[in-house]
């Protein structure tokens, strides 16, 4: 049953199995629903008024659409196992369209290289990767093929591996846009091992490209980028579908001012319960709650338009856009060409969305448009827009007293965040 602060937070003693989830984002709500199955009486405590953390939806222009997280990974098949269990195994569909696109410093739209990691090409002199990094460049990325297996095998980063074995060109002007897409970091900071078997299959098949070429072949077909047909929101109205149903109160509007092992202090508005103690096991799943802030901000445009001066996918599905280009946006993403089901609600009309790590306007975000996709984004064309902010966690170290969940500790991989929040509710004694 969800409530608000004042319904089931009387103070007071509690049982060995009563337990309390701060926070009712994604991993609060699945280690909430994961004691329930391990036998405890639970309350969830949220400072917001709706649940979902970063997984939101919004009405624009009379469409529902997702503002927040749109999509998750589905590979080791953790997503697609959990999501069965809770009915929504046929909901999970697959992009429309898959190519990404550059829009390089010199605000340049090219296609990113098909076999690629990462940026790291597989084929260092083909065209693709030539129209990005320059033919000198491209022929420095040609070395990685004669030079010796080890050479640069033991960087601790990613950038130098890169740099050692094709390059400052290809490094700067290829990898590094896309690495600060994915990781929001530039590979000299990206540890080597955050791209599992790189170094493996550099030695074994002695070339850096060839590496690449290997880890792409053996992806398993599972390890793809999904989402769910009516947007990623639907999996937050199972999972609070499935805690009523258990009788789980969700307490919402409820900020917690102190945290400790047994029991919280919360901090509500009205007076007569502000400072009150509410009893239980604490699994913490508000980032920025225990350890650490947040790191900066991400602001998320949202445009649907009315199709005019956009014809079918002139920018694929994603655009990553370098550093120092003339464009504010970190990335836009053509929502409509990508996700089959926005496309038949949105029938006409085409979606896009603009990420940015500064404050920004809907009419900023519409000019950013128009250079990324290479054509006149008119004001008219605009029906509707949204601008939203999120905060990201910065990550922490997991405390022995309060167990943590959620994105500071499992990063922000969707599946990695549930495995997480189910291993640590099933490693409670």
């Amino acid at each position: 049953m969800n409530g608000s602060a004042s319904e089931g937070a009387e103070a007071g003693d509690a049982s060995p199995r009563d337990a309390l989830v701060i926070g009712a984002g994604i991993a609060g709500l699945v280690a909430a629903r994961e004691l329930v199955l391990q036998g405890y009486t639970v309350r969830v405590l949220e400072a917001d008024s709706v649940a979902g953390g970063q997984i939101r939806a919004q009405e624009i222009a009379g469409l529902r659409l997702d503002v927040g997280a749109d999509s998750f990974a589905t590979r080791d098949d953790v997503m697609r196992d959990y999501l069965g269990r809770l009915g929504l195994g046929e909901r999970i569909v697959r992009r429309r369209e898959a190519t990404t696109w550059l829009h390089s410093a010199e605000d340049r739209c090219v296609r990113l290289p098909e076999m690629s990691l990462l940026g790291i090409p597989s084929a260092p002199l083909s065209a693709d990767v030539v129209s990005i990094t320059g033919t000198r460049h491209a022929w420095r990325g040609m070395l990685d093929a004669v030079m010796p297996g080890p050479w640069g095998a033991r960087s601790a980063t990613l950038g130098g591996l890169v740099r050692r074995r094709m390059g400052d060109g290809v490094l700067e002007k290829l990898v590094a846009p896309v690495v600060d897409d994915r990781h929001r970091r530039h590979p000299d900071e990206l540890p080597v091992s955050a791209v599992p078997g790189l170094v493996h299959h550099l030695l074994r098949e002695n070339s850096l490209s060839r590496a690449v070429t290997r880890l792409r072949l053996d992806a398993p077909a599972h390890g793809e980028t999904a989402s769910l047909a009516g947007g990623m929101t639907v999996l937050v109205d199972a999972l609070l579908t499935e805690l009523d149903r258990f009788g789980v109160s969700v307490l919402y509007g409820t900020r917690v001012a102190e945290v400790h092992e047994k029991g919280v202090v919360v901090a509500t508005a009205d007076p007569d319960r502000d400072g009150e103690h509410i009893a239980g096991r604490v699994i913490v799943a508000a980032p920025g709650l225990v350890g650490a802030g947040t790191r900066a901000a991400v602001h998320v445009v949202t445009l649907v338009l009315d199709g005019s001066g956009i014809e079918g996918a002139p920018r694929g599905s994603r655009v990553v856009v370098a550093r120092g280009s003339s464009v504010r946006a970190r990335a836009l993403d053509h929502v409509s060409a990508t996700w089959e089901w926005v496309r038949e609600v949105a029938h006409d009309r085409e979606v896009l969305r603009l990420t940015y790590e500064s404050d920004v306007t809907a009419e900023q975000a519409r000019a950013d448009a128009s250079r990324v996709m290479g054509t006149e984004v008119s004001s008219r064309s605009v029906l509707g827009s949204a601008v939203t902010t999120w905060h990201r966690a910065d990550a922490v170290d997991a405390t022995a007293s309060i167990p943590m969940v959620g994105e500071q500790i499992a990063g922000p991989d969707l599946a990695a965040i549930i495995a997480h929040a189910q291993r640590t509710v099933r490693a409670l004694s």
